[in-house]
């Protein structure tokens, strides 16, 4: 693969396929291609929480004394879409503008029916599964399953042995609240600490499984209760990325109002803002038991699609495209075959 070969995914809505434009592309690729090997000291600075902390505050807080002027120029460039959100007056800073709410009851539909599935976020969305009998095996491409969970889980490695998977990739000009994929109880939260690794494509593919050695939060949802799902266990993690200083946790069961912490043993709607990402990129990773949920046929049409230039298939040598989804769209049904 070409150090700076174009990566293309397919808009859901439209069929359309687009060309993305990566944000400091060059950069990225010369540090994650050759930073390793020839600095490895300084590639480990570039990861750690400190730079990260120190890129955040240049790119959203450092606005040379104009931040309503840094702000619609973020807004015009990203080309967000203001009628979407709730008090777009109150947008007069980056941080703000990446931190921004949406009318996502409005502007973000959900299919009514319980047992469907949905996407966590907006976002670029890959799928596959831990089984190797499957078609979809990805097993260890993006992630160590093991490492991804954590060393001192080991029921939770158990429960999702040999299951599938989804990977949603935020990009910066996405909303950055995490909504939830299914109703449950939370069964588990829990922190794992990590570098910052960033999510561009082309370092994903150079570098050794990021997803499971980045700083993430793992939250264990059982849908197989009173009012749930039903599509077993789901655990849904969200991952940092370059620039991602913290994931805060802000469940609220209506619109915005009364956001709190999650614990263990509460209840969590389907559809609703889960947590918050502050800001830059990062990486939502769904997990589901064997056989309990089936991906929707586009999506498994669009990874497939063979006209579609992506940094995945030509990494991993296999045909891998995304495909651009909103928040709250369906992306997988119950299996109603699994038998337990």
């Amino acid at each position: 693969m070409t150090a700076l070969s174009a990566h293309q995914y397919i808009q859901r809505d439209s069929g359309t396929v687009v060309t993305e434009n990566l944000l400091s592309d060059r950069l990225v690729n010369l540090v994650y291609s050759r930073g390793r090997e020839i600095a490895p000291k300084l590639f480990h600075q570039l990861t750690s929480r400190r730079s990260n902390d120190l890129w955040a505050y240049l790119n959203f807080d450092l606005t040379a004394g104009n931040p309503r002027r840094a702000a619609r120029r973020i807004i015009r460039s990203l080309g967000i879409d203001l009628s979407e959100c709730v008090a777009a007056d109150t947008l007069t800073s980056p941080r703000k503008v990446f931190e921004r709410q949406i009318r996502y009851w409005a502007c973000r539909p959900m299919a009514a029916a319980e047992d469907q599935v949905v996407a966590p976020a907006d976002a670029r969305m890959v799928f596959g599964s831990l089984a190797r009998q499957s078609l979809f095996f990805l097993k260890e491409k993006f992630f160590d399953f093991q490492e991804l969970l954590g060393a001192d889980k080991p029921d939770w490695r158990g429960a999702f042995k040999d299951g599938e998977f989804a990977i949603l990739r935020l990009t910066p000009e996405k909303y950055h609240y995490n909504h939830l994929p299914v109703s449950g109880s939370v069964r588990d939260i829990y922190t794992l600490d990590g570098a910052f690794h960033s999510c561009n494509p082309g370092a994903v593919v150079q570098m050794v499984q990021p997803y499971s050695k980045n700083r993430r939060v793992v939250t264990i949802i059982d849908t197989d209760v009173d009012g749930g799902s039903g599509v077993g266990l789901v655990a849904m993690i969200e991952i940092v990325a370059l620039m991602i200083g913290d994931i805060v946790q802000c469940y609220s069961a209506t619109r915005y109002d009364n956001p709190g912490p999650i614990t263990p043993g509460g209840f969590l709607n389907r559809g609703q803002p889960k947590s918050l990402y502050r800001p830059g990129s990062s990486v939502d990773v769904l997990l589901f038991q064997q056989n309990r949920v089936r991906f929707c046929d586009d999506l498994v049409r669009n990874q497939r699609h063979p006209g579609v230039q992506s940094r995945f298939s030509e990494g991993f040598g296999r045909r891998l495209v995304e495909t651009d989804v909103t928040v709250r769209s369906t992306i997988a049904h119950k299996e109603y075959h699994h038998v337990g």
